[in-house]
């Protein structure tokens, strides 16, 4: 079985504009078999109304204590792809910068294999990750000791914001693709 893909949303206090963007996929939905995750960061508007209200067509992920750095990253599964030289990711930005995030394991915590990308803000941009780009790291710090990435190993593949920026954001990403 095919696993579904995930479309996060994170939100804060934006009721009008989450309905806009829940109503959008749901009227023209993917061609694939597809979720709708919503991730609520300590609103207190009506946004805790107007998700119940979606029922079980969205799943909806609430961060009591507000949820710090934003970053999204798949369930653990075969991702991985033997003689892979790069990630290609067709995304639209904001002119932030976000990390790629990889991981060879099933574990929740442990080394990531990260490369920055910055995308230009509102254009439909194709970014080319090289594999000898990623840099191993632990928690934000570097893990100078630990393997080169290994392509044919990959576990779980994520997204974050970069840096620590702080701020509104918006990151869309249409395709990611190993090469």
């Amino acid at each position: 079985m095919t696993e579904p893909c995930s479309i996060v949303i994170p939100v804060h206090n934006r009721a009008g504009l989450t309905r806009q963007c829940v109503d959008a996929i749901l009227a023209d939905p993917p061609g694939t078999a597809f979720e709708i995750v919503v991730v609520d960061d300590v609103s207190t508007d009506s946004t805790a109304t107007l998700l119940a209200g979606y029922g079980d067509s969205i799943r909806v992920v609430r961060r009591e204590h507000n949820g710090g750095f934003a970053s999204v990253r798949s369930r653990p599964r075969d991702l991985g792809a033997p003689g892979a030289v790069n990630y290609a990711l067709d995304v639209r930005g904001d002119g932030k910068r976000y990390k790629l995030n990889l991981r060879t394991d099933d574990t929740f915590d442990g080394v990531n294999y990260q490369a920055v990308f910055e995308p230009s803000a509102g254009a439909w941009t194709l970014v080319q990750l090289a594999l000898s780009g990623f840099r191993p790291t632990f928690r934000g710090r570097s893990v100078p000791d630990a393997p080169p990435l290994d392509p044919a190993r990959v576990r779980q593949m994520g997204l974050m914001i970069a840096d620590r920026q702080a701020g509104r954001f918006a990151l869309a990403v249409r395709s990611i693709r190993v090469e």
